[in-house]
């Protein structure tokens, strides 16, 4: 079963009218129980939304690492790295290695980050299945995602600079922009997701991190 993981911050039912409009039976519920693929999204604050998911956070490690497909939306995407500096420094999930940074000020960027933007993918496969050369898709958000390793950026976008649209670690997935709120072409990559086979446990550096 799919879930959509609610723990009080995110936009989960447009999210949940996407999976079904794509054919696929989902739930929406505060924990993992009877997940085969689980999609986190996100609205707000790094901390807080980390304090809300402290609960859940032991199984969503375990989740991932047992190789169920994961996908973290917009701030769903940033909890799936290992710190945040917004509002302070703030420890993530560790699924994949990185960080979580403001937009320089120096740059003289309108934040947050909003509207439709182009997006570039480095892969052809899994998130990146079907993309062509130009796309747009819409983000809403103050902070970006900079990732330890250059081979977890599945896409990128530039805004004053160019920094991880989207990422793929393993069977780890995430989109700092919204594919419910990106027309076709976020039904596509969202499809991707839901499309996609459970991975088996890893011991490569494709792995999940434990935290």
């Amino acid at each position: 079963m799919i879930v959509i993981l609610d723990y009080e911050m995110g936009n989960l039912r447009s999210v949940e009218k996407a999976v079904e409009h794509l054919g696929f039976e989902c739930r929406v519920q505060p924990n993992l129980k009877g997940a085969t693929k689980v999609i986190l999204p996100g609205v707000g604050a790094f901390g807080a939304a980390m304090a809300r998911l402290a609960p859940l956070a032991d199984d969503i490690r375990r989740f991932a690492a047992e190789g169920g497909p994961l996908l973290g939306i917009c701030l769903g995407q940033q909890l799936l790295f290992e710190t945040s500096e917004e509002m302070g420094e703030h420890q993530g999930l560790g699924l994949v290695p990185g960080r979580v940074l403001y937009f320089p000020p120096d740059l003289g960027l309108k934040i947050p980050h909003m509207g439709w933007n182009e997006v570039r993918f480095r892969r052809t496969d899994g998130i990146g299945q079907g993309a062509k050369p130009g796309e747009q898709v819409y983000f809403v958000h103050s902070l970006y995602c900079s990732c330890a390793d250059e081979n977890h950026v599945a896409a990128e976008c530039t805004y004053g600079l160019t920094f991880a649209a989207a990422v793929q670690c393993g069977n780890v997935w995430g989109t700092q922009f919204h594919p419910e709120k990106s027309g076709d072409v976020g039904l596509r990559i969202l499809g991707n997701f839901l499309g996609c086979s459970s991975s088996p446990p890893s011991t490569s550096s494709e792995a999940v991190a434990s935290a």
